[in-house]
């Protein structure tokens, strides 16, 4: 097919990153915004030899999958790709996807997986669940002021005041109203990126969901806040108003934080649980967004563990110490691992503040510092150094393979995979699975509803002696 040709096809499978796929004389054709069961009319937009990407122009006729979407900008603003498919089909959507990679680029056996992987885990309510929000501040076309989030691929403000974002809290659309009622009233520009020029550049606003705690916390390119006192008066009457202050980022970058906080309000954090463990959370603070979900695929973690009270575990890339403090309940003892400094002292504050004393925590590259304490444990007392279940929860790009390799050289009898991407998860598993490890449990579960992104967690046990 050729740029800008039309078709009509049927939308017969979707793509990890939630688009449509569907055959034009046995073209396959990419379609955003298409669901499975559709019948579209569709432009091509870029054509390649095998295959191409064309614009959703006309739903001839829809999918028993899809729904009308409850945010009329969910196309425009795209943080919820697919907001149009009904929510069990979602889910039914983000389980194959994690079984596919496991099958196909983790290369475990089908009959396995039939036996292995247990059903999807989704919400009651898969709306409302995001406990922060980063809102940049700007003008509109029209030169008033607006705070929201960017529409796909544009620094184009889609308006959040006015329309609200059903995935965050409610209490999100107020706060904003106030700051820009501020702003107007007393002057305070909005920051501009081309020139550099303005002062108020984002709103950063987390809520604790078991404790109502709210937090506002401006990203400004200054060190001051022109009358404070009038919006601090006019935000702290908003029940659960826990935390004001400012995060100080002058510097031409698309980094939002500055590293440095002016406490303007109150404390400078807000507390939250998940599950039993209390958590103290700053501006800066790494912090799962959906604090439901979180409990019960840590809770996963934890009993994929098959913890004793008499095991040494690590949890590397622990950030603040999460999935640590809940393994710490059930554990002899935890070591957790993070490369970012200030994560590993909110784990350490974070373990104070439960009166855990079985957990220690360390700063550097999980895939460095495993080896490094691997090797000075050999070296100093001429065994092998052993860890009783290790604990993994990576980025998107997954486990280094100096840190898998250490990993099967302390040969743990349990590695408990956390995952946010499945295709490096099942990459991951295909190395373990060949060096003395097999897949024992694996589910999926769905933090992040109405969008592509799922996380997993993939219990493998050692089966070399």
């Amino acid at each position: 097919m050729q740029k800008n040709e039309i078709a009509v096809i049927e939308i017969e499978d979707m793509g990890a990153g939630g688009e449509g796929i569907g055959k034009a004389d046995g073209y396959t054709l990419f379609v955003k915004d298409a669901v499975i069961g559709d019948v579209v009319e569709v432009k091509v937009m870029k054509a390649k030899k095998h295959y191409g990407y064309a614009r959703l122009m006309k739903i001839v006729k829809p999918s028993d999958q899809r729904v009308a979407a409850r945010c009329p900008e969910a196309r425009r603003c795209g943080g919820c790709q697919i907001q149009e498919m009904d929510y069990q089909a979602q889910l039914a959507f983000k389980n194959r996807k994690v079984r596919n990679h496991l099958l196909r680029l983790g290369e475990v056996p089908e009959e396995l997986l039939d036996r292995v992987m247990e059903p999807v885990c989704g919400m009651e309510e898969p709306f409302r669940y995001r406990n922060k929000a980063q809102f940049p501040v700007g003008r509109d076309r029209e030169g008033n002021l607006t705070a929201g989030f960017y529409a796909g691929r544009t620094h184009s403000i889609i308006p959040v005041p006015e329309l609200d974002c059903l995935l965050g809290a409610k209490e999100n659309q107020k706060i904003l109203r106030i700051i820009l009622e501020y702003m107007k009233e007393y002057g305070v520009e909005p920051y501009d990126e081309e020139s550099g020029r303005g002062l108020v550049r984002h709103v950063l606003l987390r809520k604790g969901f078991s404790t109502g705690e709210l937090m506002v916390c401006l990203v400004i390119n200054g060190r001051k806040l022109p009358r404070a006192e009038a919006l601090i008066g006019r935000l702290k009457e908003i029940p659960g108003m826990t935390s004001i202050s400012c995060s100080v980022n002058m510097e031409r970058t698309n980094v939002i934080m500055g590293s440095e906080i002016l406490p303007l309000y109150g404390k400078d954090y807000i507390t939250d649980r998940i599950g039993p463990v209390k958590y103290q959370i700053s501006p800066l603070s790494f912090y799962q967004v959906n604090p439901v979900m979180t409990e019960k695929l840590y809770g996963a973690a934890l009993e994929y563990a098959e913890l004793t009270g008499s095991e040494v575990v690590w949890d590397l890339y622990c950030g603040i110490g999460t999935i640590s403090l809940f393994l710490a309940q059930q554990a002899k003892q935890v070591y957790g691992v993070e490369i970012v400094p200030a994560a590993i002292e909110d784990a350490r504050r974070n373990a104070r503040i439960n009166g855990i004393e079985n957990a220690e925590f360390y700063v550097g590259k999980a895939e460095e510092v495993l080896p490094d304490y691997y090797a000075r444990y050999e070296k100093e007392t001429g065994r092998s150094a052993r860890a009783d279940v290790i604990v993994v929860d990576p980025p998107r790009k997954g486990c280094d393979e100096a840190l898998l390799e250490t990993i099967v050289k302390m040969q743990p009898e349990r590695v408990v995979y956390v995952s946010c991407d499945s295709a490096t998860l099942a990459r991951d598993v295909k190395y373990l699975r060949g060096n003395g490890y097999e897949v024992r449990k694996v589910r999926a579960f769905d933090p992040f509803c109405q969008t592509v992104h799922v996380e997993t967690v993939c219990c493998l046990h050692r089966v070399n002696s």
